[in-house]
């Protein structure tokens, strides 16, 4: 499926594509209808309670990019976890490496941003890294094997990472919580999916 056959199969702008979900040339701006034969029908089918969920947990692995093994496995990490597993579901997201190169801007999409690093162009504290899934933790330093390899975008850079422009060195304040979460995505449809 296109990337952006997946941003108008949701109704929600995913940025897969980068910087051209923020232009007029954006599927979903342009075609704001779900994608086939029947998408541009005014009346929508309701769906099921379990239909809602597993869009909701299609969504979120399209919007991070995982396959559903992946998913599956981080989503029972999450739940061993003392604390709320939708807030440790996220967090485990949100620390993956890939995910961090992307939300500093040094990729324009997460499929980007996992190239990097594969192609070890990332070290984690001093080291190459090719392991787009590794969990960085409070206190690790992130950084391009070198400035020319990625160009910095002027993007929001989340509060819980702390960046030095000018030697591109990011370091991880803090893990994220729950305020700290750019998606609109309903964890509790994902856990009520899961808990069947």
């Amino acid at each position: 499926m296109d990337k952006c056959t997946k941003c108008r199969k949701f109704g929600a702008k995913l940025f897969l594509k980068g910087d051209r979900c923020n232009t007029p040339n954006c599927a979903l701006t342009r075609r704001n209808y779900p994608p086939g034969a029947h998408g541009t029908k005014k009346s929508n089918p309701r769906k099921s309670e379990y239909g809602l969920q597993l869009v909701e947990k299609q969504k979120a692995k399209a919007e991070y990019g995982l396959r559903e093994k992946q998913f599956v496995n981080i989503f029972k990490r999450a739940s061993k976890s003392a604390k709320n597993t939708g807030e440790q579901l996220f967090r485990l997201l949100e620390i993956r490496l890939d995910n961090i190169v992307y939300r500093l801007g040094w990729g324009v999409s997460r499929a980007q941003a996992r190239q990097l690093v594969l192609h070890r162009k990332i070290q984690v504290n001093g080291k190459i890294s090719n392991i787009p899934s590794l969990t960085v933790k409070s206190g690790d330093v992130i950084s391009p094997v070198s400035k020319d390899l990625v160009k910095p975008s002027k993007v929001k850079i989340p509060n819980w990472i702390k960046v030095d422009e000018k030697s591109l060195k990011a370091e991880i304040k803090s893990l994220p919580t729950r305020e700290d979460f750019d998606t609109d995505i309903n964890d509790q449809l994902i856990i009520e999916f899961y808990s069947r």
